[in-house]
């Protein structure tokens, strides 16, 4: 499966979900529910993936976690929030760098109109 078709499957399953529960239910409900309907679907889904750090010979194995890993492509991390802030997107660059994943997707679900809170993100640093 190409990465366009997993976003596709992603962004509109999120979006069915959306326009069924709309906005304001916390970040763990849209997580699980998520989830489940993507499985429906045949996608491999990993949930709540620990990302470690490596510096040298110190490991850093607790506090990163991806909200949902698709396929073994996609990164998608979650939010719930009032409004998507530059740290969020750095979060995410920073989990798909250190995952050496290519692609992944930022979905604010308190938004009025889902689209509005999908934020598609590269990782243009990936060998």
């Amino acid at each position: 499966m190409q990465y366009n078709e997993i976003t596709g499957l992603i962004i509109q399953t999120a979006i069915d979900i959306h326009k069924k529960l709309g906005p304001g239910l916390l970040e763990s409900v849209y997580q699980t529910i998520l989830a489940h309907e993507l499985k429906k679907k045949g996608l491999k889904i990993e949930k709540e993936v620990p990302i470690s750090l490596k510096w040298d010979d110190i490991a850093f194995d607790v506090g990163f976690r991806a909200d949902l890993i698709v396929e073994d492509k996609v990164i998608v991390e979650l939010k719930s929030v009032e409004s998507v802030q530059e740290v969020h997107k750095k979060q995410l660059l920073t989990y798909l760098k250190l995952t050496d994943k290519r692609l992944g997707l930022l979905i604010n679900f308190n938004e009025t109109v889902l689209k509005n809170g999908i934020t598609r993100i590269a990782n243009k640093f990936r060998d």
